[in-house]
């Protein structure tokens, strides 16, 4: 696959930086869902890491009708502080062409946003879930089977494997109802249906997060 012409971007699946592993979060309109991903996963890498790019680990996130240059939604950064996580600075960003070419992962709040990403192309069936699928096949993974984080790069080396491992079980280990990889929009909503978003998004990133690292969440 030739990068677009012009972009100076890497090839698929490949991180422009040298030795880094690059995780998009995607959404519909980037200002609710995948900015609370993008901001709970930083905040949980720092929390198991300290620098979560001393361990190679880039996040990112971007809309399939990107809100280009919004700010999130107020209620999404509501929650993200309430969880102990930053909004401060965040801008939406419409899904592009490089920003999937860059990913290593990509983690989409619902199958239609996945599929989306796949139409695209760029050879992303393989590392592109929804959040909720890559919890499910993570779960399956055992971490003795996975790089030692410890090593020189071992963090980076332990999430390609993760992804490489995941993408094997994914045509075995199927959810079981159609709803259970979906992270619903909260857009319009009550603040209380922000924070179940938040609080379930929380809760399927913990495990994928540990299991990159190797780290649990600190006290």
């Amino acid at each position: 696959m030739i990068a677009p012409q012009g972009r100076g971007i890497a090839g698929p699946g490949t991180s422009a930086e040298a030795g880094s592993f690059r995780i998009l979060h995607v959404s519909t309109g980037n200002v609710c869902r995948s900015p609370i991903t993008e901001r709970l996963s930083r905040h949980a890498l720092t929390d198991r890491l300290g620098d979560p790019f001393a361990g190679g680990l880039v996040v990112e996130s971007a809309g399939t009708w990107g809100h280009e240059g919004a700010p999130m939604e107020a209620h999404a950064a509501t929650v993200l502080a309430d969880l102990g996580a930053d909004p401060a600075g965040f801008t939406g960003r419409e899904l592009l062409d490089e920003h999937v070419i860059r990913a290593d992962l990509v983690l989409t709040a619902t199958r239609d946003h996945r599929a989306q990403v796949i139409s695209m192309g760029h050879s992303a069936g393989l590392r592109t879930f929804t959040l909720k699928e890559f919890t499910r096949l993570v779960r399956a993974i055992d971490p003795a089977t996975l790089p030692d984080p410890e090593q020189a790069g071992g963090v980076v080396e332990r999430a390609r494997a993760l992804v490489q491992a995941a993408a094997a079980l994914r045509g075995w280990l199927l959810a079981p109802n159609a709803e259970a990889d979906e992270v619903h929009d909260p857009y319009g909503a009550p603040i209380t249906f922000f924070r179940s978003i938040g609080d379930e998004i929380n809760q399927a990133l913990d495990p994928v997060l540990t299991a990159l690292t190797g780290r649990s969440a600190g006290p």
